[in-house]
């Protein structure tokens, strides 16, 4: 999910910045310190977009450089227990496939894949179903269900999201527009 926050923070203006407009050194700052980092809390920091205010600068002795609270917008994305989420088959391995959704590539199991005894095919990079011939495959658009988040660093790719898409309205866009043919046939 993404959101738009509004932020209150302290920021350090290094002297090589002091003949910059304060919201552009502070926005500088803000975006090598947070934007591509993991928060706990939020998610992905994608962007610092705005800086609203800078505050009165403070000198510290000892550094040469000031300290500002600085009020600034941060677009995020979190992903959330539950979350319906379309992305892009981007990895194939034999154990599953890595979706892109956002910022992050999330994993379908080989067992979350379909209703179907799945199969890897090696050659060809691509699962497919036993019974109902379903190929998924690099490129393929689908949908699925995220069920897991693992959160162990700031660091985006030590993060783990496991998807599901073995739920009625999941998988493959061209498998979810057949079953709903196959529902108005019926």
């Amino acid at each position: 999910m993404y959101k738009l926050l509004t932020v209150k923070d302290v920021v350090r203006i290094p002297p090589r910045m002091f003949t910059m407009d304060p919201k552009d050194a502070a926005k500088k700052v803000l975006r090598e310190t947070y934007e591509g980092i993991y928060d706990r809390d939020e998610g992905v920091i994608l962007a610092i977009l705005d800086v609203h205010d800078v505050g009165q600068g403070i000198i510290v002795p000892g550094d040469g450089a000031t300290y500002h609270e600085v009020i600034f917008d941060v677009l995020v994305w979190k992903p959330e227990n539950g979350e319906v989420v379309e992305g892009e088959v981007v990895e194939m391995m034999p154990y599953g496939a890595f979706i892109r959704i956002g910022p992050m590539d999330g994993l379908v199991h080989i067992s979350q894949l379909m209703d179907d005894y799945v199969v890897f095919d090696e050659k060809n990079r691509q699962f497919i179903g036993k019974e109902t011939k379903r190929i998924l495959k690099l490129g393929d658009y689908v949908r699925a269900r995220i069920i897991g988040i693992s959160v162990k660093s700031k660091i985006i790719r030590e993060n783990k999201i496991n998807m599901t898409m073995r739920q009625p309205g999941l998988g493959k866009f061209e498998w979810i527009e057949k079953e709903k043919r196959k529902a108005k046939e019926e």
